[in-house]
């Protein structure tokens, strides 16, 4: 019973707070994140309602048992439905991988999502390892490590959503989707290989099956299931002609493709896996290839999970601590990263661009773009978490600390860059003007 009042009252809340932001011309999701802070357990879930004496029904919003922060377990349902949103945005960012757009730009996506990647990445290694030298006792080389990992990852929710909402259409935006899909396998490779170095470090033990063959692994593995689970969905959509029955179709693959991709087996070192990111975007990505009405069920698709992606955000919003601004040393730490982040994702990307060649529009605004961190970041402080404990806290709260920041300021960057070149117009961020739409059809 909490749990569904508690959704609906996300969903409800969310809604609401979009028509607050829109006064002040601020992307939905930025609305979705605010609308979660404000019902998350520091806020509304704080207030006890346990004597109204309704079962079940404690808190108007989600309380701090919700994501363990009063050390119980994160609730398995609020999990589940975060797996499987990220797992519908990924089949959803699959959809930009169509053969004829990449031809035209497979090469510039290609550099640009890799370099950026790795230019982060070195510059947040840098700047954190310096940082440690200053406070040995506070901030440990592997953790910085880690957290330049980290750093290569993009939110590809965030993006796609301001992408949607505004309906941005040009040369940056058909660059950027490709971009942040490629950007989670890159981060996925750099964070394995800097987890093993910096577990090596730890551990006074350098394993290259750490290292360089589970990453490997992980990667080729997703992309393949992917790739079969793209074909069987194609040749199962061919069997049916009614759109309805095609669009359940497609939801119950994303839903399996989901489950599956969470089977783990480890042979001693040699740990097999899968990226639920990977695999549901090479899902869509093999779907959107050899269908040749695969665009009517990914619009169709869209339209159904509206409602999944509000819930989504909100809750990204309500996980968000803010007890972590208290410690002050999360918050040099995470100035110093986020500032090294930023620098790294934007002039890796103006280099990189620039190497290809790329119109200047793209080369001056697609690095702003690149800025907002959620889930992948989340869910790689949580890998850190679950193997190291105690000692990956501060790696932990760093990450929060950036994802609070940027999942506020990325999504209205975002916007802003994205008009700037010119892939947003203006009648598009206004919306449906009624008065005016009759007084051309008058006119004619």
């Amino acid at each position: 019973m909490q749990i569904l009042i508690t959704l609906a009252v996300a969903i409800v809340a969310g809604l609401l707070m979009s028509r607050v932001t829109k006064l002040f011309k601020l992307p939905a999701v930025t609305a979705y994140l605010i609308a979660g802070i404000i019902i998350g357990p520091y806020l509304l879930g704080a207030i006890d309602l346990s004597f109204l004496g309704i079962e079940g029904f404690t808190h108007l919003g989600f309380s701090g048992a919700d994501f363990g922060l009063d050390g119980g377990e994160k609730n398995s349902a609020l999990e589940l439905l975060g797996q499987v949103a990220l797992g519908f945005i990924a089949f959803a960012i699959g959809n930009e991988f169509r053969m004829s757009d990449i031809k035209a730009i497979g090469k510039q996506a290609f550099v640009i999502g890799v370099l950026q990647a790795v230019a982060a990445t070195v510059l947040v290694d840098v700047s954190l390892i310096g940082l440690h030298f200053l406070m040995p006792n506070v901030l440990s080389i592997s953790n910085a490590i880690i957290l330049g990992a980290i750093a290569s990852a993009t939110a590809p929710a965030a993006t796609l959503m301001v992408v949607r909402q505004y309906k941005a259409k040009g040369p940056l935006t058909d660059l950027l989707l490709p971009i942040v899909a490629l950007d989670d396998a890159v981060g996925l490779v750099i964070f394995s290989v800097s987890f093993g170095v910096a577990r090596a470090i730890e551990n006074g033990k350098i394993s290259v099956i750490s290292m360089i063959v589970n990453p490997l692994i992980e990667v080729t593995l997703s992309l393949l299931l992917g790739a079969l689970m793209g074909w069987v969905f194609t040749a199962c959509e061919k069997i049916f002609h009614s759109g309805s029955k095609r669009m359940s179709l497609s939801i119950s693959f994303v839903l399996l493709t989901v489950a599956i991709s969470m089977i783990k087996i480890e042979l001693g070192e040699v740990h097999i896996g899968f990226s639920s990111l990977l695999v549901c975007m090479m899902l869509g990505t093999v779907f959107c290839n050899l269908c040749d009405f695969s665009a009517d069920i990914m619009d169709r698709a869209d339209k159904w999970t509206a409602p999944l992606f509000v819930m989504f955000f909100v809750l990204s919003g309500a996980e968000l601590r803010l007890d972590i601004l208290a410690d002050v040393w999360v918050l040099v730490i995470g100035a110093v990263y986020m500032l090294s982040l930023s620098l790294g994702k934007y002039f890796g990307t103006f280099a990189s661009a620039k190497l290809v060649k790329c119109d200047k529009n793209i080369q001056k605004y697609l690095g702003i773009t690149l800025l907002p961190q959620a889930g992948v970041a989340l869910g790689m402080s949580a890998i850190v978490i679950s193997t190291w404990g105690n000692d990956g806290v501060l790696v932990r709260n760093i990450i929060l600390f950036s994802v609070l920041v940027y999942e506020i300021v990325g999504p209205m960057l975002t916007k802003i860059a994205l008009t700037k070149a010119g892939d947003i117009k203006e009648k598009t961020t206004e919306g449906f003007n009624r008065k005016e739409f009759l007084e051309k059809q008058n006119a004619k």
